[in-house]
């Protein structure tokens, strides 16, 4: 059992919470995620590590209510547990020998994107952040950002907060006024990422993306996560989640996502022929 210690909200649907997990606290690192069961009965869930405390032994996650599992979770408060925590599982980021580095976060990939961006703080390189959101209503972390950034941009798609338009526009201009950056990192919907890649491919400018296809067991065994990565098979929960974004089939990993999203909107519905209970989504 794990005890959460903190909770609040960053938006109406975007919730924060601080775990106590001493041993994946003391071997976390940026990039790598967790997978949680909220009760005996409930489904495998991957989250990212937003961030670790390792002397205070807790991980941070934010998560967003999008089915059973995370209005579970969500319904719980500080003091109570959830019953099963695994990780860190996946790769950390490689961030050794980076000097220069843009780190785009889209919507609640920002909290991927942030720990991915104080690691790239903490190692000594200058880091320019853009985080984009539909509108101002929804924007989050962007205290904890600009802590971690020597340059911030703020995007939103209304214009109702910090610049309007889409976090490619800002990553073009900031590419073209200074092509000595040696790392895109993009982390948010697939087809942000794409179009992250498509602006920084004519630049000649590495970019890592972290994916989120479909994922059961975290140990590579299922082979739900699987993507084309340069024509080859990877499976994102081993090989990944981060992955060199000029070589991600994208469009197979949309149409991959797509698959069981009828299943999944009434999931909630669904009662076990096994248990009688409902399925957690």
């Amino acid at each position: 059992m794990f005890q959460i210690v903190e909770k609040r909200q960053l938006n109406e649907q975007v919730t924060y919470m601080k775990i106590k997990a001493p041993f994946i606290a003391a071997k976390a690192k940026a990039g790598q995620f967790i997978i949680f069961r909220v009760d005996a009965q409930g489904e495998r869930v991957p989250l990212t590590i937003a961030d670790y405390d390792r002397e205070a032994g807790t991980i941070s996650i934010i998560f967003q209510i999008v089915g059973s599992s995370t209005k579970m979770l969500g319904a719980l408060e500080a003091g109570d547990y959830i019953a099963d925590v695994v990780g860190p599982l996946g790769n950390a980021t490689e961030i050794e020998g980076v000097k220069r580095a843009i780190v785009v976060g889209g919507g609640v990939g920002c909290a991927i994107a942030y720990p991915t961006a104080k690691a790239l703080h903490e190692a000594g390189a200058y880091v320019h952040s853009i985080a984009g959101f539909r509108n101002k209503d929804i924007v989050i972390l962007e205290d904890e950002f600009k802590a971690v950034s020597d340059e911030m941009s703020m995007m939103t798609d209304d214009g109702s907060y910090g610049k309007q338009g889409l976090v490619t526009a800002a990553l073009q201009e900031i590419l073209e006024k200074d092509k000595n950056y040696d790392l895109v990192i993009a982390i948010g919907p697939v087809p942000m990422m794409k179009f992250v890649c498509k602006t920084t491919e004519p630049f000649g400018v590495k970019t890592i993306v972290s994916l989120n296809p479909i994922m059961i067991d975290g140990t590579g065994m299922c082979g739900g996560c699987r993507v084309t990565v340069g024509g080859e098979t990877k499976f994102a929960c081993v090989d990944g989640p981060d992955f060199d974004g000029h070589k991600v089939d994208f469009d197979e990993l949309m149409t991959r996502n797509r698959f069981y999203r009828d299943e999944e909107a009434h999931n909630a519905n669904h009662k076990c022929r096994l248990t009688g209970g409902n399925r957690h989504a």
